[in-house]
């Protein structure tokens, strides 16, 4: 057995054992998190708030102090086998303001364990499947869930979110690739754009830039469709699947939180309403202080930086793994490292053309136009994108499109099938990736590392302090919108206590900095986390190796993260 091998067996029993004491001699430690809304109250007095677009109504009130899940409640079931009673509850406090809370608990540092066996286990063994199961299994028996398939595996898939992504990943996404395979669309756009447009390595990664840009409504839409797109055209081109999967996930989420015209703003300002803060009293206030803070998200701004300088071919800031790549593509058009175990299977890889068959680049376009158009139509129309409508449909139009030109039905079934035998194995790790990062956040990850947070701290350092926490939670939990839910509610209310407490010059301006802070914080923890989905798809659609996507991207990320810390640090220093 090789030696990481050897080291990795070793870490995952010591995990194991360590998940068995847990559950057996260390009580959960349970604490009261109090959700704040902008609740307006009618002329019956039914009180409601606004969240996601949606009018939700309060319908029973009891005193905070009476609630069993205030945190003098809570307290006490820390040092017992109990749990709460309630899942949630609206409670008026002393000041008459109305709160919603609801109980969660951590295990201290324990918590951290899922995550952290999962992420060394990738690294040790660059095998991200048995490294996700593994800490599943890990996290499974500190909740004490025993049965694998029963009490974690089977009700994560029978989430609609789960269910939604193998339904678009598998399904629409594979079935799409795989009758692009057998028509020849994709080969036929990369003949067409080489022909016309890319010249070479340097125009195949500037055209995939723009896409990135372009496709601005970020997380795994951006990345499914700008990797399906550059996927052919950079393969032509000879550019390494390092190289295009840092550009895809760098393009992701870090210009969706710039180009901020899609569902983010909608969904983050239901996060940072704080009671009696001016300039985030209602929706609309909030969402434009969304806007006025992009000028201050500096990691995505030099994410998005490092990605067009890669693209320019300048790699002085790219890490030696990227130049690395990049210099093996050009000396030995080997796309991929030796030993590399690509996320996109053989079956998506060459073309199975039927005899007679003539490919055209329209069969690409056209399903991709009404791809787009029907995902970003149903985001002005509706508030939120409809990708499964948007992928559904380019599906059906590729299969009509081929069988109006004379393929058979078979032919097309069959190219349907192996575009899903080539994502099976890559949907299965998205599927393990989005549990890790449920049981991740059930065992209190990102609640331990907010709870070490304090008022003591010195106000120029709290921006970045919470970069770090809300990297370290993304990076853990796999998940941007999931840190957004448990640090905002935190954050914000202890960045305006700060401002209170030490009399901070321009209160707005160093609010900004923190809720930058955080968005930018979880968007590289989400970025470069091996059990993120956009990492993921990342890796699946431009053909990389998994691992060597991650380990590629985390020195230019890492580098963009530092200097905006200090960037965040330097401005609340001096101007706050």
């Amino acid at each position: 057995m090789p030696k990481h091998n050897s080291i990795a067996l070793v870490a995952f029993i010591f995990a194991i054992l360590s998940a068995i004491y847990v559950k057996q001699f260390i009580a959960p430690q349970w604490v009261e998190q109090s959700y704040v809304y902008d609740v307006s109250t009618n002329n019956n007095a039914v009180s409601s708030y606004i969240y996601k677009g949606q009018k939700v109504i309060i319908e029973q009130v009891v005193d905070y102090q009476s609630s069993p899940l205030n945190q003098s409640n809570l307290s006490n079931l820390s040092n017992s086998a109990n749990s709460p009673a309630l899942e949630q509850q609206w409670v008026r406090d002393e000041k008459q303001q109305l709160k919603l809370l609801k109980p969660a608990f951590h295990f201290g540092f324990w918590s951290l364990l899922p995550a952290f066996i999962t992420i060394a286990l990738c690294l040790l063994t660059r095998e991200p499947l048995t490294a996700l199961l593994g800490g599943v299994v890990v996290g499974a028996i500190m909740l004490g869930r025993y049965d694998l398939t029963d009490k974690v595996i089977i009700p994560n898939l029978a989430k609609e979110g789960t269910a939604a992504l193998l339904l678009l990943y598998l399904w629409l996404l594979g079935g799409l690739l795989g009758i692009w395979s057998k028509t020849g669309a994709a080969q036929a756009f990369a003949n067409f754009m080489t022909k016309h447009f890319v010249k070479g390595k340097k125009s195949a990664k500037l055209v995939s830039w723009l896409l990135g840009i372009l496709f601005f409504q970020g997380g795994t839409m951006s990345t499914v469709l700008v990797g399906t797109t550059v996927r052919p055209l950079a393969d032509q081109a000879n550019v390494s699947h390092e190289e295009m999967s840092y550009i895809v996930d760098s393009t992701a989420s870090p210009i969706a939180s710039i180009l901020a015209f899609n569902a983010w703003p909608a969904y983050v300002q239901a996060l940072i309403f704080i009671p009696g803060v001016s300039f985030l009293a209602t929706e609309a206030d909030r969402i434009s202080f969304f806007f006025q803070s992009i000028p201050f998200s500096f990691y995505s701004m030099f994410a998005v930086a490092g990605t067009l300088l890669l693209s320019l071919n300048i790699t002085t800031f790219s890490g030696k793994r990227i130049r690395a790549a990049k210099l093996r593509a050009e000396k030995t058009h080997q796309l991929d490292a030796p030993g590399a175990k690509p996320l996109s299977a053989k079956e998506l890889q060459s073309t199975d053309i039927p005899d007679g068959y003539k490919p055209h680049v329209l069969e690409f376009i056209l399903p991709l136009v009404t791809l787009t158009t029907i995902a970003i139509g149903s985001f002005v129309m509706l508030g939120s994108p409809k990708i499964n409508w948007a992928f559904g449909a380019a599906l059906v139009l590729s299969a009509v499109i081929a069988l109006i030109k004379g393929m058979s039905l078979n032919h097309v079934v069959d190219g349907f099938g192996n575009g899903l035998k080539g994502v099976v194995f890559a949907s299965v790790i998205l599927m393990l990736a989005v549990i890790i990062g449920s049981i991740s956040k059930e065992t209190g990850g990102g609640l331990f590392l907010v709870s070490l947070l304090g008022e003591q701290l010195p106000f120029w350092i709290l921006p970045v302090i919470l970069q770090l926490m809300t990297m370290i939670i993304a990076f853990s939990t796999g998940t941007s919108w999931g840190t957004y839910a448990i640090a905002f509610p935190l954050a914000m209310p202890l960045a305006w206590a700060i401002c209170q407490s030490q009399g901070v010059a321009d209160p707005e301006l160093f609010m900004m900095l923190c809720f930058a802070s955080v968005l930018n914080g979880s968007v590289f923890g989400d970025q470069c986390s091996p059990i993120s989905d956009t990492t993921i798809l990342s890796a699946m659609t431009t053909g990389c190796d998994l691992m060597d996507h991650v380990k590629s991207q985390l020195v230019p990320a890492t580098l963009a993260a530092s200097l905006a810390g200090v960037l965040w640090t330097l401005t609340a220093y001096f101007f706050a």
